[in-house]
């Protein structure tokens, strides 16, 4: 029973959870909750360890996964609800949480639907992205140098294992302009003529989503072919940045599935 929260395990799992440079010099997360945790281990990835209560263990919820961690041979260390609390991220936690190595899926060369993200900067945000473009298809996520780090808590939680699902790879305009010189970008723009169901979705694209506060970089609205916009009723101006995401993301598999 680990009851310190000076415990290297509860050290290094509090480091991960609040500090993008130990996330990124160990290359290590944190995952809390069964369903999050079970998505990652259906996804293939296996924990270092797993911290979790005493009564999260005796509860419906534990048996399966515990059984599961176990049997992949991953220490299942039990600790304190004070300790728990200490190391959790959530208001209210679940009682378990593990540390896993930070996924790499390959990124494909050819890639038909592609997401790219400029100067998104709420956490939740780009999860609730996250989650939406591996629902909707999309092949790989490209994440410009001011967006939120993916890995930070709240975007893990939001994406709810999306990251083991989708390709992510930092990278800037330059380099996207260079290795995809024939891709076209679409630029979701909220002041764009062109609506977005326009947009042939069926041919090789990436969409380009900008920032809640800001929009998109001036480097972004370079590298579009085209800004498109969704259409507004009742005098809205615009959906946020996850919600645009959606709608447009899910007008194109809509497409792609009618071929």
């Amino acid at each position: 029973m680990i009851t310190s929260i000076h415990n290297p395990r509860v050290k290094l799992v509090r480091a991960l959870q609040t500090q993008g440079k130990a996330r990124r010099a160990t290359g290590q997360i944190v995952l809390e909750g069964v369903r999050l945790l079970s998505e990652a281990l259906a996804a293939g990835a296996r924990p270092h360890f797993a911290l979790h209560t005493l009564p999260f263990a005796q509860s419906a919820a534990a048996a399966d996964l515990l059984t599961e961690l176990q049997a992949q041979g991953v220490p299942c260390l039990p600790v304190t609800d004070s300790v728990m609390a200490h190391a959790a991220q959530t208001q209210t936690p679940q009682g378990i949480l593990a540390v896993l190595p930070m996924p790499v899926l390959p990124f494909p060369n050819a890639p038909s639907l592609l997401l790219a993200l400029d100067g998104l900067a709420e956490a939740g945000n780009l999860g609730t992205v996250l989650r939406s473009a591996a629902a909707a298809g999309v092949e790989g996520v490209l994440l410009l140098p001011n967006c939120v780090d993916p890995f930070n808590p709240k975007a893990l939680r939001a994406a709810m294992g999306a990251h083991f699902r989708i390709p992510i790879q930092h990278s800037t305009w330059p380099q996207i302009a260079a290795e995809w010189p024939d891709l076209p970008f679409y630029l979701a723009d909220p002041a764009a003529e062109m609506p977005y169901d326009a947009v042939d979705w069926r041919r090789p694209a990436a969409l380009i989503i900008g920032g809640e506060a800001h929009g998109a970089s001036a480097a972004a609205r370079q590298q579009a072919a085209q800004a498109i916009a969704i259409p507004m009723a009742n005098a809205a101006e615009s959906l946020n940045a996850a919600a645009a995401a959606a709608v447009i993301l899910f007008e194109a598999q809509r497409q792609r599935r009618r071929g």
